[in-house]
């Protein structure tokens, strides 16, 4: 077996790299929609419909519970079972919460959005099913609750990625209080790439736009807040002794997944976006070019990151 297999097959391991993604697009939605919805409220002048950044999470957010949800469904033993998770809920499990969390955001959020974006629906559907119209007009009259309760939904989601691999009380790499601060900060970074990457190079957003000027200096203290959590994590391990800190020196001591995050999620995704954006020339930083390596980057780094976390994790066992 080379590297590579033995990395990703060992006895240990109960969830795989699926999950890794899934977790990837659920924070990346949760993490758009938190920073939308500040964007919204405290940035954007005029309508908020004609932002780049915000068009670009009224199509990232949905998406990525969808496509994470797709993935989780035919990775079932019996997918087409997928309903029975949906109606029957066991207040025990994680998981069961998940489901009830990912069902209220997703009728929240397309609320949020069907309000904002009532006028270009309504023009979408030339003056047919009036009924919609009348709908988001009366949700419309909640709109500032509605968007307070969204972003306290999305700000559980994104925590709740790592309250998820937390309840595998079995591996001490995971079950780690700090995970659940770790994904949701590690959320608010792949939201804000992904919002600058698919805001200015999808929907034209304006590259010295405030909204955009707003999340560069906002995604460089969420990154280095990040990595100072990852050292807390990992120093919270190494200190705990036993089975907490083999598993610690085992993720990032050496071998593939010691080489995967200090070359990948640390150097790729977390130091060299930063390094390029604080010294690259301001001519340069604003340009198309520049911005897709640096946003798909993070994005990168942070899909490295939950695949980290996720087998690295479980490589130890109590």
């Amino acid at each position: 077996m080379s590297a590579w297999e033995a990395a990703f097959n060992f006895d240990s391991l109960v969830w795989d790299w699926i999950i890794a993604i899934y977790l990837f697009l659920a924070g990346m939605s949760a993490g758009a929609v938190m920073i939308s919805i500040y964007l919204k409220r405290k940035v954007i002048e005029g309508n908020p419909a004609d932002n780049g950044i915000i068009k670009a999470t009224a199509i990232l957010a949905p998406f990525g519970i969808i496509a994470g949800l797709t993935i989780l469904i035919f990775h079932l033993t019996k997918p087409l079972s997928f309903w029975k998770i949906m109606i029957f809920f066991n207040p025990t499990s994680v998981m069961s919460m998940g489901v009830i969390l990912f069902q209220v955001y997703m009728a929240v959020l397309f609320a949020w959005l069907g309000v904002m974006f009532r006028k270009d629906i309504m023009s979408f559907l030339k003056g047919k099913f009036g009924f919609i119209d009348t709908i988001l007009l009366k949700i419309e009259q909640f709109e500032n609750a509605l968007e307070i309760f969204l972003a306290v939904l999305a700000i559980m989601l994104a925590a709740y990625t790592g309250f998820l691999l937390s309840a595998l009380q079995t591996y001490p790499m995971l079950n780690n209080p700090v995970l659940p601060i770790l994904f949701l900060f590690s959320s608010l970074s792949s939201g804000a790439a992904a919002c600058l990457l698919f805001g200015i190079l999808g929907f034209k957003e304006p590259s010295h736009s405030h909204s955009v000027k707003w999340i560069h200096n906002f995604e460089r203290p969420v990154v280095l807040f990040e990595l100072f959590v990852l050292v807390t994590f990992f120093t919270g391990l190494i200190f705990s002794g036993g089975q907490g800190e083999a598993a610690a020196w085992a993720a990032i001591g050496g071998g593939f997944w010691g080489i995967w995050f200090w070359v990948g999620v640390i150097g790729l995704g977390m130091i060299t976006p930063l390094t390029l954006n604080a010294f690259a020339p301001k001519e340069l930083v604003h340009g198309k070019g520049f911005i897709f390596v640096v946003t798909s980057l993070s994005l990168l780094g942070v899909l490295m990151l939950r695949t980290f976390v996720l087998y690295a994790g479980q490589m130890t066992v109590v």
